[in-house]
């Protein structure tokens, strides 16, 4: 959540100035199931993230992040576009210390989950299991141009589109459905079964997490 003040970081140790600054935070949906926010921070710029519940972030675009957490403990790592990063409960602070705006989108789990593993369960053999835990499955789904991929299920999910390309659903009755995404399109679907075609000249690039 956005906070009225912001602090600015300079360099590994973080050295704090006086200086306000502010990121930039706003919400994209909301349903039982999750609340989905997309982030934006400067270089130097950081937000006080409450942490009532698990979270996923999926970043857009950085280089550098540093997450410092209640207990004075500081994780820096490199990031780039794609990267995910499960989030414990627990209140922390998120700081950019990469030299390129960081953007991000966060997805935070509303329920207490579940302890059932899905695994590949349902998903075709081109997908990518990132993460799963009670809270979630996170895979990443890439479909090329004009590709078609075999039948197979999702759980209700959100969608963070990475490289959008125009796609089409063939449900098992045969009916189509238009499925297009674009480029940093962030968009909830529900479960269904399918098999997916990639009707148009770029190659999709996915990340979906599925709440438990």
């Amino acid at each position: 959540m956005q906070r009225p003040s912001r602090w600015i970081g300079a360099g590994l140790f973080f050295f704090f100035t006086t200086a306000l600054v502010f990121a930039a935070t706003t919400e994209v949906f909301r349903n039982e199931k999750v609340i989905v926010t997309e982030e934006t921070l400067a270089p130097g710029e950081q937000e006080t993230v409450a942490g009532a519940h698990a979270s996923m972030v999926v970043f857009l675009s950085g280089d550098g992040v540093a997450v410092k957490f209640a207990d004075g403990t500081v994780k820096n790592r490199a990031v780039q576009r794609g990267d995910t990063i499960n989030e414990p409960a627990g209140a922390r602070t998120v700081i950019n210390t990469g030299h390129t705006p960081l953007r991000l989108v966060r997805v935070e789990f509303l329920t207490t989950g579940s302890d059932e593993t899905w695994g590949m369960t349902g998903l075709p053999p081109n997908y990518k299991v990132l993460f799963e835990d009670r809270h979630s499955r996170t895979y990443e789904i890439r479909i090329a141009a004009h590709a078609w991929e075999p039948q197979h299920t999702h759980h209700a999910r959100v969608v963070v589109c990475l490289n959008g390309a125009q796609l089409e659903h063939v449900l098992p009755n045969g009916t189509k459905q238009p499925s297009t995404l674009k480029t940093d399109e962030v968009t909830w679907r529900p479960g269904q079964t399918h098999t997916g075609h990639n009707l148009g000249d770029t190659d999709l690039w996915v990340i979906a997490i599925e709440p438990k």
